[in-house]
């Protein structure tokens, strides 16, 4: 299959502070090590420059007022709250992102690649239509799905798999139900949302899934929510398009979280989602990069493996950061499995009367 990437220089200028969880060197090393990997100069890897997203597509998620706020913002520069400042010039790099992933989803429906990777920052699942908030100013994906349905692409299914719950590409699409908006985070955690009851209002109601894993989820719980949950109802679903909110922070070695999914791991679950796309919406699929804070030990590996996995790459090969850290990921993992089987069977009673799939329960 034929890939794409969007990557531009401008992510990198992107800097909230030199500490800040969300920097820079997040994109730095992954790019060196897709070159060091020659990814780029694969025949099936297709680099993609993004553009500016335009002000009438982020009006179809964020308002006026909003949006108004973070261009006189981004003159002085301010704060949203304390995680998420507004540093100079941070408009256009914040509508780069968001054109980067409505250029992965045009590239995709012009048939330029079969699939896409936007790999950009800031990230956008926080964002809400009225505010910022957790690293995030506008909300990436949603102002993506907004044009694809614009575009003609009416069912839009949403994996959001950030060890975050995406709270903001909830409140947007909460009460649509042309948009399946599947969500599975460590619980607890930061913010505090996406437990199994929250299954989205009026016509959108069932449309909204949230699976809270317990920290020390790893690869084996994640393959398990795919079986049971995300695969049935997404198949029941139909979908015109695929859309996964790829957070890599639930790798072993991220230091703001708890789980410990492996790089190989990601690879299979994006394997998992590519095949869900090829079965059913001719393999329209789009990733959107979201959170990954283990900038030199899970983001180049995680990044690559999903590059990988898109692709139709062999992924049995995707390695994993230095030997001695597998021995961080035995002390952050414990056997989550009965705790990930109940949370599983919730979700799945729950979400009973509105999808056939989960009937049996």
């Amino acid at each position: 299959m034929k890939t794409g990437i969007v990557y531009h220089p401008k992510y990198l200028e992107h800097e909230q502070s030199p500490t800040h969880p969300e920097r820079r060197e997040r994109l730095a090393y992954t790019l060196d090590q897709l070159m060091e990997e020659g990814i780029f100069d694969l025949e099936n890897i297709v680099l993609l420059e993004p553009f500016e997203a335009e002000i009438q597509d982020v009006l179809e998620v964020h308002t006026r007022e909003y949006v108004d706020f973070l261009i006189k913002t981004s003159e002085t520069g301010g704060f949203i709250d304390l995680d998420t400042n507004v540093p100079v010039g941070l408009v256009d790099v914040a509508l780069l992102a968001a054109g980067g992933a409505i250029r992965a989803a045009q590239a995709v429906i012009e048939s330029e690649v079969d699939n896409a990777f936007a790999m950009i920052r800031p990230p956008g699942h926080h964002a809400k239509p009225h505010t910022g908030a957790g690293f995030c100013y506008l909300n990436n994906m949603a102002i993506m799905v907004r044009w694809i349905q614009k575009k003609g692409f009416r069912k839009v299914a949403i994996i959001d798999w950030d060890a975050h719950h995406g709270d903001g590409t909830q409140e947007i699409f909460y009460d649509d139900d042309s948009v399946l908006f599947i969500s599975t985070h460590q619980m607890p955690l930061y913010p505090g949302t996406g437990y199994p009851y929250e299954t989205g209002k009026g016509c959108g109601e069932g449309y909204t899934i949230n699976v809270p894993l317990p920290p020390g989820t790893s690869d084996e719980g994640y393959f398990y929510v795919f079986e049971k949950v995300i695969e049935p109802v997404i198949r029941e679903f139909e979908p015109d398009f695929i859309a996964v909110s790829a957070g890599q922070d639930n790798h072993f070695t991220d230091p703001i979280t708890g789980l410990a999914l492996t790089a190989k791991g990601y690879a299979e679950i994006m394997k998992r989602a590519v095949n869900l796309a090829s079965e059913l919406c001719e393999g329209r699929i789009v990733t959107v990069l979201e959170g990954g804070y283990s900038v030199e030990h899970a983001l180049p590996y995680t990044n690559l493996g999903i590059i990988a996995a898109m692709a139709g790459m062999d992924i049995s090969n995707i390695r994993e950061p230095e030997n001695y850290l597998s021995e961080l990921r035995w002390r952050k993992k414990y056997y989550a499995t009965d705790r990930v089987v109940e949370n599983v069977e919730e979700v799945r009673k729950i979400h009973s009367k509105y999808w056939e799939c989960f009937g049996d329960d």
